[in-house]
């Protein structure tokens, strides 16, 4: 899906690591919640409270996991999901466009 319809969007930007990491919210009729962002190259670890399902719309990245020893390679137009209440790492190659959809 390349756009969505009938969502609110919150104006105020979510901004990690420096500007490294940047998203803004979008909150469903149905009562979902997803973010759209924009990551730069650079090493970022985040915290999960939900389940996640991150899709790369473009650029390369690589991610680890919780539970997991070895990096997996992330490019656009592919995705991964993460557990809730985990902490995975991204080291981000090319700049990176994506959606988190929070998984309940």
């Amino acid at each position: 899906m390349s756009e969505f319809a009938n969502i609110t969007i919150v104006k105020k930007a979510n901004v990690y690591f420096d500007g490294g990491v940047s998203s803004r919210t979008l909150r469903f009729p149905d009562g979902s919640v997803k973010t759209l962002g924009f990551m730069l190259p650079g090493e970022y670890t985040f915290s999960t409270q939900d389940p996640e399902l991150m899709e790369i719309i473009d650029g390369e990245l690589e991610v680890l996991l919780p539970e997991s020893e070895q990096w997996l390679k992330v490019q656009g137009g592919e995705s991964f999901n993460v557990a809730g209440n985990a902490k995975f790492t991204m080291k981000v190659i090319k700049p990176s466009d994506y959606c988190c959809s929070f998984l309940k």
